[in-house]
């Protein structure tokens, strides 16, 4: 022991004499964290001290590698330096996959006071449902920021949780019915979404500009990426030229846009959480390239599935739509950034079942939910005796006459 010093030991286990040790002055404020469950094997330990005005916190250690050590010790000390990283970007995806749910639930309300009003204002016009999107615009950005953090194949499943949380929202403060298939839902989601965090792969390299561009050539993601252009040319020519606009036609596009959307955002998200850590990756043309790449197949996604939802319904589109995003993107995490190398098997096995369980959950809570339309008063020309025609007559607010009924049978015009 050393005057003047804190002493922070790790003893070697199950042999005598042996292990790590380190000296720190009185006079700073520290602690020992853990950076996940080492080996017992592993002789390290990891003393934050905390830095003082305007300096941010060092953390030091001291690793003992003995000389017949082999690289699996090595990878398991890299693995433990960034399992705290990955459970930050796990939490902040969850978090805001949460906070979206809230927006869109505070946006559906304030939608409802709107309707309720003798003289209804645009939606624009109202606080509440600015709220809502600024809340949605805090919780897309932390999904982005996630991606810095975590591998793609543990962020994008975890966007189950804004599907249970808007749930069970909606029951607290819209005043719904719990379902029993709320309840049977959120427990698979959950489940799944246990499994899933636990038996992630563990993805323990820096995501610098120069590794993106290996991997925007490396030869899995070319063949990957002609595969995925020639289904989804294939796919458009089915939608423009054939008009088949199945929903599954639709949200497969939406789907293969999307794995293209990941790619970029956790190169995008990676390179700027890099370079604020002082490791500059914004000046190469790569960065740039990839942002492009974000907004335009955004972009075109956005514009796919705007098209879905006002063919089919919601209940419909939300659950396919997430399974076929979250698959595109796993198997784009796969393919670009290697995330399932060097995972065992069983690992596989589970995190796989883990993502059956949540598409179950998804599903389940999304099955016959009823969709709620506003209240809009209408004249049915199907409840009229003598009457074939089943158009509707929607009123018109500017007038004392109603407008034109939705038949395409034009011999008809009004109706006053």
């Amino acid at each position: 022991m050393m005057d003047g010093y804190r002493l922070f030991r790790k003893d070697r286990q199950g042999k005598r004499g042996g292990g790590v040790a380190l000296h720190i002055k009185e006079n700073l404020e520290c602690i020992e964290v853990n950076y996940g469950d080492c080996e017992c094997s592993i002789e390290c330990i990891w003393v934050k001290i905390r830095g003082v005005v305007c300096k941010q916190d060092l953390t030091v250690g001291i690793y003992y590698r003995p000389p017949n050590h082999d690289d699996k010790a090595d990878e398991a000390i890299f693995i433990s330096w960034d399992t705290k990283t990955q459970l930050l970007g796990v939490l902040l995806a969850a978090a805001s996959n949460f906070l979206i749910s809230v927006s869109l639930n505070i946006q559906k309300c304030a939608h409802l006071r709107l309707a309720c009003q003798t003289e209804p204002k645009p939606y624009y016009m109202s606080k509440l449902w600015w709220c809502g999107i600024t809340l949605l615009g805090l919780g897309e950005a932390g999904n982005f920021t996630a991606y810095g953090f975590a591998p793609i194949a543990l962020v994008a499943p975890l966007g189950c949780v804004s599907v249970i949380g808007s749930a069970f929202i909606s029951v607290l403060f819209l005043k719904k019915t719990l379902r029993a298939a709320d309840i049977l839902g959120g427990t698979l989601t959950v489940t799944g979404t246990y499994l899933l965090v636990t038996f992630a792969p563990n993805v323990s390299q820096e995501l610098t500009a120069r590794r993106v561009q290996n991997y925007l050539v490396s030869w899995p993601f070319l063949v990957y990426l002609i595969l995925e252009i020639i289904i989804f040319c294939l796919l458009l020519y089915f939608y423009k030229r054939k008009a088949v606009k199945h929903i599954v036609v639709l949200l497969m596009m939406v789907a293969l846009l999307a794995s293209l959307t990941v790619i970029a955002v956790k190169a995008v998200a990676s390179m700027i959480t890099l370079s604020a850590k002082g490791k500059m990756q914004l000046t190469y043309p790569v960065f740039y390239i990839m942002i492009v790449l974000m907004a335009t197949s955004c972009a075109f996604q956005v514009k796919f599935l705007n098209q879905a939802t006002h063919l089919y319904k919601v209940t419909a589109v939300v659950p396919i739509n997430f399974v076929f995003f979250t698959t595109s993107a796993i198997i784009s995490g796969v393919v670009f950034y290697r995330e399932f190398q060097s995972a065992a098997l069983l690992n596989v096995f589970m995190f796989l079942f883990g993502c059956l369980l949540s598409f179950l959950g998804v599903f389940v809570i999304a099955r016959n939910k009823k969709e709620e339309h506003l209240q809009i008063l209408f004249i049915d020309y199907g409840h009229i005796p003598g009457q074939k025609l089943t158009g509707k007559i929607q009123p018109d607010s500017h007038s004392s006459c109603y407008g034109t009924l939705n038949n395409e049978d034009d011999s008809v015009k009004s109706q006053s």
